[in-house]
């Protein structure tokens, strides 16, 4: 399992009637001992009510399970801390727990949520479980989970708006539910077996709200996928070397990368190409309506951008989490660096004069703070693991 890294992502959308979502999704990764704690909560009802009722439940799980208290002992303390519901007989919250070690070890605690799914070889297995009972007289368990993970392992999670999807439809009088979400999951990877975490959450929650009237969501519909798989490497080289001295060891650095590479500016990339003995050629119509500066291409390079304004607006789309209506340079660099898993940042530290005109707009950041923050958020927002590299 040192070998493997663990993807996770989630994708929601909440009730249409609603401004704010009723589920709550936490996620905590140590960077030192690379475990990983995930938790989706979904609250009672919907609405600002429901997310807070969801958001104390999910801080509750993350304190407990990084504090290492035995793990069914938290879970009770929690599920005994939430009361039911005189009228409907629920629980105010219910929660799905994930604890993820760095050598594979998984346990996996529930209440209330829909069961998680399991994908190994493209397939659902079935995992054993214990069942632990609340308080005296509480209808409530605990569905608590252990088993070591394997390569291309996928665990699915979601809350009740997926599998409760299109209730009361002709074609799903009792809504999707398990089975047809377990299908469909199944499908997706057998169609793509190299599905990312990322896109396989968004596909199922995408999924479940087609199945509702008018594709008005009648539910709070969360999604969680953590996908076990050999890393996906990306170096992104951006900035003259400090010396000259330096051009021929830059390139070899970026010839030999195994992964995906990319060059961010316009003379990195020139020196790329005459250290390399290629050719760059500039494509002028593939994002003409773009404000950015065109992409080129440079044999045995898979992207090349300009450097600061590509930069700063991938930065931007990093921290705003939002996904442009049109595709540019930037948007094509984020792909690359969402799909990766350990990331390479290359940063020249050659003054580029040109940044040093005053009178330059202020966001436009030396490269070296500019790359420092999107490794940050890279690491704190997608749980990358990043490393630079000042040369």
């Amino acid at each position: 399992m040192k070998n493997l890294f663990t993807e996770l992502e989630f994708y929601q959308v909440r009730k249409a009637s609603e401004h704010t979502a009723g589920d709550a999704f936490m996620v905590q990764k140590d960077p030192e001992s690379h475990r990983l704690l995930a938790v989706l909560s979904d609250g009672l009802g919907s609405g600002v009510k429901a997310n807070i009722l969801a958001n104390m439940t999910a801080s509750m799980a993350i304190k407990f399970a990084d504090s290492y208290t035995d793990f069914v002992h938290y879970a009770q303390i929690i599920m005994n801390s939430l009361p039911v519901c005189r009228v409907r007989r629920i629980a105010y919250a219910t929660f799905t727990v994930i604890d993820c070690h760095p050598d594979g070890f998984v346990q996996i605690v529930e209440q209330g949520n829909p069961p998680f799914i399991l994908l190994r070889n493209g397939k659902a297995v079935k995992v054993p479980c214990r069942e632990f009972a609340g308080d005296q007289d509480d209808y409530r368990k605990l569905r608590v989970s252990r088993f070591t993970a394997q390569p291309e392992d996928r665990i699915i999670f979601f809350s009740d708006g997926v599998t409760e999807a299109g209730m009361g439809s002709p074609k799903y009088p009792l809504g999707w539910r398990l089975s047809g979400c377990t299908a469909y999951t199944e499908e997706q990877v057998q169609n793509d077996t190299s599905i990312s975490a990322r896109r396989l959450a968004r596909s199922i929650v995408q999924a479940a709200l087609q199945l509702e009237t008018g594709y008005q969501a009648c539910d709070d519909i969360t999604s969680g996928v953590l996908y076990f798989r050999t890393p996906r490497r990306t170096l992104l080289a951006s900035g003259p070397p400090f010396s000259e001295k330096k051009d021929r060891e830059y390139a070899e650095i970026i010839r030999r990368f195994d992964g995906t590479k990319i060059v961010s500016g316009g003379t990195s990339a020139d020196i790329v190409a005459r250290e390399l003995k290629r050719e760059i050629q500039t494509d002028l119509f593939r994002f003409k309506r773009s404000s950015l500066p065109p992409v080129s291409t440079l044999d045995g390079i898979d992207l090349v951008t300009e450097g600061i304004l590509t930069l700063t607006e991938v930065l931007n789309l990093l921290e705003k989490k939002k996904r442009p209506v049109q595709q540019n340079a930037a948007t094509l660099l984020c792909e690359h660096l969402l799909n990766s898993d350990l990331i390479h940042l290359l940063v020249g530290t050659r003054i580029n004069q040109a940044h040093q005109d005053p009178s330059l707009p202020m966001e436009l950041e030396i490269r070296r703070s500019l790359l420092r923050r999107i490794a940050t958020v890279l690491e704190e927002h997608y749980l990358k693991e990043v490393t630079l590299e000042f040369i």
